[in-house]
């Protein structure tokens, strides 16, 4: 499905689930991003594998005819809680609300299937992805001491409960 957002300069930016044929695009988008958690090859490819646990994955994209993919998110599915496991947007495409938009996106498909509230958690000195967690309704409710590694850095938690929420801000 392919969902239309507009981005905070008034751009229109293309949201869709996304296809193993994304996997190598969205594994070059990952590695270029300092603060994204680094995954291999072979855990993109199995994002799309019939046996792996639920995951949602999207991607964006500037235009509908435009392949280049400028922005995507991974979560995994629990039945009554998802996890964002993973944003990342293309360091050139950076303040255009690309990752807000895909953030909504996420929220609005976990409510539309139920869940209870989303978690993350995101290195305690990126204020950047923390205000943008904050201005849709995400709240810090614990720490990870020491969890990130080169450098090492506690991780924030965080909790989107849906009961508390029923509009995305």
């Amino acid at each position: 499905m392919l969902s239309c957002f507009r981005c905070r300069n008034t751009e229109v930016m293309y949201i869709r689930r996304a296809t193993l044929a994304d996997a190598t695009p969205i594994r070059a988008l990952e590695v270029q991003a300092a603060t994204a958690a680094h995954w291999t090859r072979e855990q993109h490819e199995a994002l799309f594998a019939g046996e792996a646990r639920p995951r949602f994955v999207l991607v964006a994209q500037n235009d509908a005819s435009d392949p280049e993919i400028v922005g995507f998110l991974v979560a995994s599915c629990l039945t009554d809680e998802w996890e964002l496991e993973n944003i990342v947007v293309d360091d050139r495409q950076r303040n255009r609300g690309i990752g807000t938009s895909l953030v909504r996106r996420l929220v609005s498909e976990a409510q539309t299937a139920g869940a209870a509230s989303i978690i993350l958690e995101v290195r305690e000195s990126n204020n950047p992805a923390r205000r943008l967690y904050e201005s849709i309704g995400f709240t810090p409710e614990g720490r990870r001491k020491s969890y990130y590694r080169e450098p090492v850095e506690d991780a924030i938690l965080y909790r989107r409960s849906s009961q508390f929420c029923d509009k995305i801000p």
